[in-house]
């Protein structure tokens, strides 16, 4: 089945790179009247390709989401997928730890909400919000507070959402990722294996081997549940979480 979003309006944050970029091109190519946001100017490079609009704001500033999307008549669908990933250790005790948590949590969690309170106005009934969390949104994964605890926010957050934008015909899910070769998560694939004194070959080896299929995705292999998501088929679909795992987390 090929789903269409020809006379639809898609904003994507996030989307200059890693999953974002790979929604991106799914929505495209399913005829989507695009914008890509990122907080880099290689958004709009890669908007361009696309022959969609792209925006530069960074997400945590209410100013500059406010302008990048001021233009934006009507928004169909919503994708919050910016984000950021970093270790950060309870037991650290380098300042820059400390600056690094309160970074991942205004990108993660404040962020997300500016620019879903910005585009509301904008969105009406039958719209829909599709926020990235990620299965360390369900469970934990050592070293990694800040980030777990901000994907466990989203959740609560969208199912909050839900509840809200529901008499306003809006809804409201997310999709939880497990591990997607992007450049983030092969980042803390180093970052654990420099901790751990363990190759990152052997750590790949244990995340593929808890999943229940093999292989590590890529970003386009999860672009398909967000397509599904943002469709008609999922209008009575809202306040949920869909894991794109490969099954490695039991949901």
């Amino acid at each position: 089945m090929t789903l269409s979003f020809r006379g639809s309006t898609v904003l994507i944050t996030g989307a200059s790179r890693g999953i974002g970029l790979g929604l991106a091109e799914a929505f495209a190519a399913a005829g989507a009247a695009l914008h890509m946001l990122a907080d880099d100017e290689a958004v709009l490079e890669r908007a361009s390709a696309l022959g969609v609009r792209g925006h530069v704001a960074d997400i945590t500033d209410a100013e500059a989401v406010s302008a990048a999307i001021g233009g934006i008549g009507r928004i169909d669908v919503l994708v919050n997928n910016a984000g950021f990933e970093r270790m950060t250790p309870l037991l650290d005790e380098d300042p820059e730890t400390e600056r690094i948590f309160r970074r991942i949590i205004d990108v993660n969690v404040v962020g997300t909400s500016l620019v879903t309170r910005r585009a509301l106005p904008r969105m009406g009934e039958g719209g829909a919000i599709i926020n990235t969390a990620s299965i360390w949104g369900r469970v934990a994964e050592p070293l990694f507070g800040a980030y777990v605890a901000s994907k466990h926010a989203i959740i609560g957050l969208t199912k909050t959402w839900a509840r809200e934008l529901g008499p306003r015909g809006i809804r409201v899910n997310a999709v939880c990722p497990g591990w997607v070769r992007t450049g983030a998560a092969m980042n803390s694939l180093a970052r654990m294996a420099e901790r751990t004194g363990r190759s990152e070959e052997a750590l790949l080896v244990d995340i593929v081997g808890a999943q229940a299929l093999p292989g590590l995705m890529e970003p386009s292999d999860v672009a398909g549940p967000y397509l599904y998501l943002a469709s008609d088929l999922a209008r009575n679909v809202t306040g949920q979480t869909l894991g794109v795992d490969r099954g490695e987390v039991p949901w």
